[in-house]
């Protein structure tokens, strides 16, 4: 079967082709970085209107470049939360419409849930129990995925996210936005065991807190404005990581994973990666890191995770609407 997914639950325009969950045909996706860079972060009204603009002509490009139409589309499956309420309702109503038109069920797909399943676009004979680190702009949790479809929230953020900790220093900084990977790219030339930040919570259960951390590359720099920029990014990064990559071993040994997965768009954190991988082949795990396509939002996720979802549930009702606070399913 093959499933178009559309993708607009934040600022990115995006349509995907994927058959069977797991073969990707098509992933179209349109960034609105530009737009919203001079504000220093998404401005919702401009996010919602631009999805409109550019809806139509992605999914056009995803079926074309899938080598289908409408005749040869099985369902199609709509982020519907969480995320921007504006921004979801456009990509909701034009799926809903195509599904209408075309005949097919239409699917609701939880964006969180999206994320899980982008690990097995490229990985499809990936095996439960795996513990998947969840970081993104808007989300940094630790779930133990039991089976498809059957999740275990262990942690989750109690303030900040990882991704909006980077954009908040980066902010601060005068690096520009999106500041997760600008930080990145500086931080390879900076020391990080120069500055030792505070690693919140770092030993203690598997929730997260970087609003602390935040404050104190804050509170350092401005007591140090000799301190090279470089070496700020790189120890900040690494107090992040080092509290991330702590809590997903500590996690995978208490469920007994097999694997360790990364997921959302700080997973295409360089350093990241490669202590997440380091710290698999240390503890004999399987490690899986999307490539960075895979990581940020896109389309091709939602189709797998629909492909999922219809089997498991069936179509979702028309009527249903955007959750803004969707929390991702558990058992």
């Amino acid at each position: 079967m093959r499933i178009l997914g559309i993708e607009t639950s934040c600022d990115e325009t995006a349509a995907a082709v994927v058959a069977d969950g797991t073969t990707v045909l098509s992933s179209v996706v349109s960034s609105q970085v530009d737009l919203h860079a001079a504000f220093g972060g998404v401005v919702p009204e401009l996010a919602s209107r631009a999805h409109v603009e550019l809806l139509g002509p992605v999914v056009a490009q995803a079926l074309v470049e899938a080598g289908t139409d409408g005749d040869g589309v099985g369902a199609v499956a709509a982020t519907v939360g969480p995320g921007l309420v504006g921004s979801l309702l456009v990509g909701i109503s034009a799926a809903k419409a195509m599904a209408l038109v075309w005949g097919v069920p239409f699917v609701g797909v939880n964006h969180l849930e999206g994320h899980l399943y982008a690990a097995f676009l490229e990985e499809p004979d990936l095996e439960p129990p795996l513990v998947v680190l969840l970081v993104s702009g808007a989300h940094t949790m630790l779930v133990a995925m039991e089976g498809h479809g059957r999740y275990r929230l262990l942690g989750t953020t109690l303030d900040d996210a990882a991704g909006e900790a980077f954009d908040k220093v980066a902010r601060f900084l005068g690096l520009g936005y999106p500041g997760g990977p600008v930080i990145d790219r500086l931080a390879l030339e900076g020391d990080k065991d120069a500055i030792a930040f505070p690693r919140g919570l770092r030993n203690e259960g598997y929730d997260f807190s970087f609003s602390g951390l935040k404050t104190a590359v804050v509170t350092y720099a401005r007591k140090h404005p000799e301190v090279p920029v470089a070496d700020l990014a790189a120890s900040f990064q690494e107090a992040v990581v080092d509290v991330l990559v702590t809590k997903a071993r500590r996690a995978a040994a208490e469920v007994g994973a097999t694997g360790l997965v990364l997921g959302g768009g700080v997973a295409a954190n360089s350093a990241l990666r490669e202590r997440a991988l380091d710290a698999c082949i240390a503890d004999g795990l399987r490690p899986f890191l999307p490539s960075r396509s895979m990581c940020t939002d896109n389309a091709a996720m939602v189709a797998a995770a629909a492909w999922w979802r219809l089997a498991a549930d069936g179509p979702t009702p028309l009527d249903a609407g955007a959750d803004p606070e969707l929390p991702l399913p558990l058992v």
